[in-house]
């Protein structure tokens, strides 16, 4: 008898592997710790030491149990693919720290009805020995946790004053403007050796100042950031003098590592294009020759009516099911429905107002009746004040959150396609196609200022597909 590893939901179990023997399989169903698993078609027990061992004395004198391929290395699943790469493969350029405590800031009102920013964090010796020395923190006895006066010059002594024993995580309630410390939060988390280059400030101003949005700003310090800090052994001069050759030879890396996406890739052209052009001003550099790869034509992922009703049914939480509705009913992206405040539901006209979607668009779209209901219930219920979603200790929902919430209703549901909460917004599209839905209506719904973004519906669904008959069916 061989035993063999299995993993079945994230459990450890031994598949018991034997040939053909009616006595082996009489003396395995006597075993009361071993039990046949119809899903694998085989006898499986727990992996243990102590069930091991009662095997060994369970078919003693009748069979020999191997245990010589329990421990096998793994092997690739079918689906599954190792590139083959002509040189080493490029490795990460940021390391990140060891994981430390996180120390909450978010907006209370203090004595006399002032703002001040609360700092609350999981009790830890270091941070409170740190915190009673500081120059900005003080204890507060009405709070009973410490605060500080609010600012960004605050915010940057304490970060300065925690480096190496905790993280600041800032509330959505506190908008950072300050370009400075909006580096100093971002990069806390990295390794920073001595030859360590930060992101540029003048990038960031640059940015800021050129109103791009605070998801593009990030995304943008992360990717030069990564680029500058491959280069670090050269020095930031010599990274500086750079030619399009250079550039391009970085990216080519990363196409060849096979870990990072067409997206990935191209959105780290432009973040060092931009760097260059715009903020070192090297027009010499022919940048706009920086080869891209060609992003693949892939067709969005679309779950049918019964999976989505699945979904959304699959929870009893009032708030949760009104926001994976919205998601659905509306066609709205995921920072759109957490950005919803509650005059942007205009019941008298039947629509939602979207204001600064994708793009820094305003828009206006569908109010479905049943989600009308669903929302009046959940106001009653929650009396939200600013915004339509509220977190559990009041300010804005957070966009983690609500994935978390749609991944558990997806499992629950037992839908088993690998869906994100933007899944509702392409079946939205989808299944407003298959009713006869003009796709120009379709794509003032969506915001999408291109026909050909929603043009991409139309291979998707299954409209008048039905009628079109395979000719294998008329053999």
């Amino acid at each position: 008898m061989y035993l063999n590893a299995l993993e079945h939901e994230g459990k450890r179990y031994i598949r018991i592997w034997h040939k053909a023997n009616p006595f082996i399989g009489k003396r395995l169903r006597e075993a009361a710790w071993v039990k046949y698993s119809k899903t694998y078609k085989c006898f499986v027990m727990h992996r243990s030491e102590h069930c091991i061992e009662l095997l060994h004395l369970h078919f003693e004198g009748l069979a020999r149990v191997d245990s010589r391929y329990l421990d096998r290395p793994k092997r690739l699943r079918p689906d599954r693919q190792t590139p083959l790469l002509a040189g080493k493969a490029q490795g990460e350029p940021l390391q990140r720290m060891h994981e430390l405590p996180v120390v909450r800031l978010q907006p209370l009102l203090g004595e006399g009805g002032a703002t001040v920013i609360g700092i609350t964090f999981k009790y830890s010796q270091e941070l409170y020995s740190r915190l009673l020395l500081s120059k900005v923190a003080r204890w507060q006895k009405e709070l009973k946790c410490f605060a500080m006066h609010p600012g960004g010059h605050s915010i940057k002594v304490l970060s300065d004053e925690l480096q190496g024993a905790g993280w600041l995580w800032l509330n959505q309630e506190l908008q950072v403007r300050d370009v400075a410390l909006m580096r100093q939060l971002w990069e806390q988390t990295y390794e920073k050796g001595a030859a360590y280059i930060t992101c540029p400030l003048p990038y960031l101003e640059k940015l800021f100042l050129l109103n791009y949005s605070m998801n593009t700003l990030r995304t943008y310090h992360s990717l030069l950031l990564r680029f500058l800090n491959a280069h670090k052994a050269r020095g930031m001069e010599a990274v500086q003098a750079y030619t399009g050759e250079e550039i391009n030879q970085y990216h080519r890396r990363m196409v060849q590592a096979g870990t990072y996406s067409c997206s990935f890739v191209n959105q780290s052209i432009n973040a060092v294009k931009f760097y260059y052009q715009r903020v070192l001003g090297r027009h010499e550099v022919q940048l706009g020759n920086v080869e891209r790869p060609e992003k693949p034509d892939r067709l969005p992922l679309v779950l049918s009516r019964q999976d989505v009703a699945k979904i959304l049914s699959a929870t009893d939480n009032l708030k949760h099911r009104c926001m994976l509705q919205l998601l659905y009913a509306a066609g709205l992206r995921i920072g759109e429905v957490i950005n919803l405040k509650l005059t942007d539901v205009q019941s008298d006209r039947n629509l939602l107002l979207i204001r600064g979607g994708k793009g820094k668009k305003d828009r206006t779209t569908l109010l479905s009746q049943k989600l009308l209901l669903s929302l009046r219930a959940y106001y009653k219920a929650y009396k939200p004040k600013v915004w339509l979603f509220e977190g559990q200790y009041g300010g804005q929902y957070t966009a983690d959150s609500l994935r978390s919430v749609f991944q558990a209703c997806r499992q629950k549901g037992g839908v088993k396609t690998k869906a994100t909460p933007h899944t509702l917004r392409h079946s939205f599209a989808t299944h407003l196609l298959e009713q006869g839905t003009d796709l120009r209506y379709i794509q003032a719904l969506l915001g999408h200022r291109n026909s050909k973004t929603t043009e991409i519906y139309t291979h998707v669904t299954r409209y008048a597909l039905d009628k079109i008959v395979s000719p294998l069916d008329n053999l």
